[in-house]
This record gives structure tokens, sequence and C-alpha cells, in this order.
């Protein structure tokens, strides 16, 4: 998948423990399951992360703006 959304991870994160809850999954698959699910996790806090920057930076830029106006 090109463009990677948080939205398809987090549906790849519900489809994954669906499978882990199924218990019809062996333990080797319930492992492999969980580290593709870890992978998942760490996407999405990547793209968590850089979102909360992107917010620092604009309230950041904003508050400047409201200083310069005040002058």
């Amino acid at each position: 998948m090109a463009d990677k959304t948080i939205e398809d991870a987090f549906d790849s994160i519900e489809k994954i423990i669906e499978k882990m809850q199924n218990k019809d999954t062996s333990l080797a698959e319930s492992f492999a399951l969980y580290e593709e699910g870890m992978k998942e996790v760490s996407f999405c806090n990547k793209e968590i992360d850089g979102v909360e920057k992107k917010i620092r930076i604009l309230t950041k830029e904003q508050e400047s703006d409201g200083d310069a106006e005040g002058v």
C-alpha cells in the first residue's frame, strides 16, 4: 500500500485482534499476528507524534502572531 493512513492501520489492528481472539488460531500464528500488530501500532504512534509536532508548531506560530499584534 503506497500511502497507508492511520485509519488503514487501525483497521488492520482490528482484524489482527479478531484473528488472535479466534480459538482456532495457533500459538505460532498468534506470535506472527502480534508482531504484525506491533508494527501497525508503531506506525500509528509515529503518525500521531507527527500530528502533535505540527500542532505545537502551529500553536507557537499563532502565539507569536498574537504577540506581534499586541505591540
